[in-house]
């Protein structure tokens, strides 16, 4: 960790200043297992609170840790009285048959680049490229991940490297003298709010190209700027 901390503080200002900010890293792995996929499923879109809540009662009624055997045996009522949608309830069984068939192998997982763990865990319903890279993140910790499609880190990247790049192009530019003898009334007017334009995956790859091979790093104190619970 020493290792990444330093090479992302001298190839990027803004991210040491972030680093020094936050203070030091302390992201949390979990293990590269059929149990850490269904519960990243069983999280997905429900607040840390209520996750939590539903997450006790589907392992009280599966057993923990989770395995598709466990899963598979349950009914669709019992899951539903856990908490968990109908379509939920769909990903969790779909994951538990696909690993219990074979088609899916944690086994092998650690052995994959990222791009083939992507391609061999989205053919399970509900797991997208998303859910994917959190697990590539923080189960395989692999330390390159950049999530283009994340809110948090897309948010981040404008707060401190697109907005503060408006700001300073716009300190910068000097105001002739016309507009200096502006009337008083002119000067109180609102100037019209900026509209907010996150950045383009392509944009996301510039901004982080100087953090590699570190970019998962780079990612945790982006959320972590913005005061994002991350898994």
């Amino acid at each position: 960790m020493r290792k990444a901390l330093t090479h992302l503080k001298k190839s990027d200002p803004v991210m040491r200043a972030i680093i020094e900010r936050i203070g030091p890293c302390r992201m949390r792995m979990g293990r590269p297992e059929f149990h850490s996929l269904a519960e990243a499923i069983v999280y997905q879109q429900l607040n840390g609170k209520a996750a939590v809540t539903i997450f006790k009662r589907f392992a009280a009624l599966a057993g923990e840790p989770l395995t598709p055997e466990g899963i598979l045996k349950l009914s669709d009522e019992q899951m539903r009285s856990a908490g968990l949608s109908k379509q939920k309830s769909a990903y969790l069984k779909d994951l538990a048959a696909k690993t219990a068939a074979g088609q899916l192998d944690f086994v092998r997982l650690p052995e994959l680049p990222d791009h083939e763990v992507i391609e061999h865990l989205t053919q399970v319903k509900g797991i997208g490229v998303w859910t994917a890279q959190m697990f590539l993140m923080f189960t395989l910790n692999r330390e390159n991940v950049l999530p283009t499609g994340d809110f948090g880190i897309r948010m981040a990247m404008y707060k401190h490297y697109l907005e503060v790049k408006k700001a300073k192009a716009k300190i910068a530019k000097k105001t002739s003298k016309a507009k200096a003898k502006k009337s008083v009334a002119a000067k109180k007017k609102k100037s019209p709010k900026l509209k907010i334009t996150l950045p383009s995956p392509e944009e996301m790859e510039k901004i982080a190209k100087c953090w590699e091979p570190y970019r998962t790093v780079a990612c945790w104190y982006l959320w972590q700027s913005l005061d994002t619970k991350t898994l």
